[in-house]
């Protein structure tokens, strides 16, 4: 599979100044790719006004992500704000080519900035099928959450979309890698760079792990497009010969 990662600044609750720039990179993607990845509320930055910067399900983002699957005939992932039943999500949209929507809720929430005052906590873990490879969605803070994260589907690929600033930077680095080693599953996580209006540093470090732990992209600090290529039949091998995962301890998680 060929993924794209789009690492970039994000203007403060401005949308279509956002939008706009996320097109202009695809655009300029000439390769062709199966799968383009967006940071975290990437229209908006990781913001608490949710009531101001939400969205429904038929919103203007939502459609521009189907249409901009159907056009590219690839798949665009990545999180935003959306409205639902009076609550507010943030939620991590995976927009096939046929411009079906499939999404997981962000279930750790950030009470550091007061998310889980404003957002709703998803209960549910998510494994998109797409091209053949199983990929879990996770957002953000889940990193450092690794139990429900275990990885007892088999899927392929695990995938982070975050605004993870730089004074906690290395522990991204660690945990990313940590995921990956533990879960025998290729990890990629895909920040943003810049200054939020909180006046926080992001700077970046998206990057592609393989199943060992060994960077298959190392961590970017530049604002850029992305291009990598993953193997499944490599990793499938390499789980025959070290199946780690049929030692796992088995249990339930709570919703």
């Amino acid at each position: 599979m060929k993924i794209a990662l789009i690492q970039s600044d994000l203007v403060w609750e401005i949308l279509k100044h956002n939008i706009s720039n996320f097109e202009a990179k695809i655009s300029e993607i000439d390769a062709s790719v199966d799968l383009i990845v967006l940071p975290e509320m990437f229209s908006t930055g990781f913001t608490m006004n949710a009531s101001e910067m939400a969205e429904a399900m038929d919103g203007e983002t939502v459609v521009w992500m189907q249409t901009l699957a159907k056009n590219k005939n690839c798949a665009i992932a990545g999180s935003l704000i959306i409205s639902e039943n009076e609550k507010y999500y943030n939620r991590f949209l995976f927009a096939f080519p046929s411009g079906e929507i499939q999404y997981y809720d962000k279930r750790h929430l950030f009470s550091l900035a007061g998310e889980d005052k404003v957002y709703k906590a998803g209960s549910k873990k998510k494994i998109v099928e797409y091209l053949g490879w199983k990929i879990c969605l996770q957002v953000c803070y889940d990193l450092r959450f690794p139990v429900f994260v275990r990885n007892v589907e088999n899927y392929d690929l695990i995938l982070y979309v975050a605004n993870w600033p730089k004074v906690r930077i290395n522990a991204w680095d660690i945990l990313l890698k940590a995921r990956a080693v533990e879960n025998l599953s290729y990890a990629i996580g895909v920040n943003r760079i810049g200054f939020d209006a909180n006046n926080h540093q992001y700077n970046g470090h998206s990057q592609v792990v393989d199943f060992l732990g060994n960077p298959i992209l190392e961590p970017q600090e530049n604002e850029g497009v992305f291009i990598v290529e993953l193997d499944k039949n490599i990793m499938l091998e390499t789980r025959k010969k070290m199946n780690f995962l049929s030692d796992k301890d088995l249990f339930e998680i709570q919703s």
